[in-house]
């Protein structure tokens, strides 16, 4: 079982900045990758941002140039910084895992999601 723990998320003007936090903890061996989603009001969940462990990044077309995720293998912890933030950047935000390993081999991997923060960007 992985557990997701999400900071970060608030109110923030058209043009700041914000920065999302999630850390993964709990009984695994591994993960494949981890990043965040985001659904907005009256939307479908969209991929966002994720980095795998070996630090191949996928970004969302909509976030190239102002979102930037990095990863710590060793906190298996995953860092947005999200700059020059737009209205509709408005959304919850969940943290995900792509694919955790547990320690017995018997059991596949699985996906986790976090709980979602919510990413307000508004005047």
């Amino acid at each position: 079982q992985v557990r997701l723990v999400e900071s970060g998320g608030g109110l923030v003007q058209p043009g700041g900045s914000l920065r999302l936090s999630c850390t993964a903890s709990g009984s695994f061996l591994a993960i494949y990758a981890m990043g965040w989603y985001r659904q907005g009001l009256g939307k479908e969940r969209e991929l966002v941002a994720m980095i795998t462990t070996a630090g191949k990044t996928n970004y969302s077309d909509s976030v190239k140039d102002r979102f930037t995720i990095t990863r710590d293998n060793d906190k298996n912890t995953v860092v947005l910084q999200m700059n020059n933030l737009k209205s509709e950047d408005t959304a919850v935000y969940y943290c995900h895992v792509d694919r955790a390993w547990s320690h017995d081999s018997h059991i596949p991997p699985a996906d986790y999601w976090g709980q979602g923060t919510q990413v307000t960007v508004s005047s």
